[in-house]
């Protein structure tokens, strides 16, 4: 069984980070908020601190892009890397990575069915991609038991040195 409370995800992109949160009971994930990168490899976290401790948080997931076969690429590393500084930035607060193939497309597709101009989607799209990122590992954790994806060690150690094109 997992522990109660708000849960929050995060879908990293190289301008934005989209942010979604549950209900305390972790049965619907909604929109929050988008939070500009700005240019540092770090950017927004501060922000992402604020969010989790305003709402009391239990645990964050971020998400991790893979490609359709599974295989990860420059974009998982440059998610693996937020999420480590975010786990520091975070801890004792666990953060979790977690595949979010297709979110993105999930995301437009519902915008567009909504009928949401596409000028207009840019500005939510990555919140509607935390949402979809966020209501798949609360899906999990129903069906399971357990918290969804793997742990993302805020002791990972070299973070500095990575080089990430974002």
């Amino acid at each position: 069984m997992v522990e109660r409370g708000v849960r929050l995800a995060v879908d990293v992109g190289s301008v934005r980070v989209g942010v979604a949160a549950s209900d305390p009971d972790g049965l619907l994930a909604t929109p929050v908020e988008t939070v500009p990168r700005g240019d540092t490899v770090e950017g927004g976290v501060s922000r992402l601190v604020e969010i989790v401790q305003e709402r009391d948080a239990v645990v964050v997931y971020v998400g991790l892009p893979r490609h359709l076969s599974g295989r990860e690429g420059s974009a998982s590393e440059a998610a693996r890397t937020y999420g480590v500084l975010l786990a520091r930035a975070l801890a004792p607060v666990p953060v979790r990575l977690i595949d979010e193939r297709m979110s993105t497309v999930s995301a437009h597709r519902a915008m567009h069915a909504s009928g949401r101009p596409g000028r207009r989607q840019r500005a939510v799209v990555d919140q509607a991609a935390a949402v979809v990122i966020l209501q798949s590992a609360l899906d999990f954790e129903r069906s399971t038991g357990r918290r969804a994806g793997e742990p993302c060690e805020s002791d990972g150690g070299g973070v500095e040195q990575r080089e990430v094109s974002w």
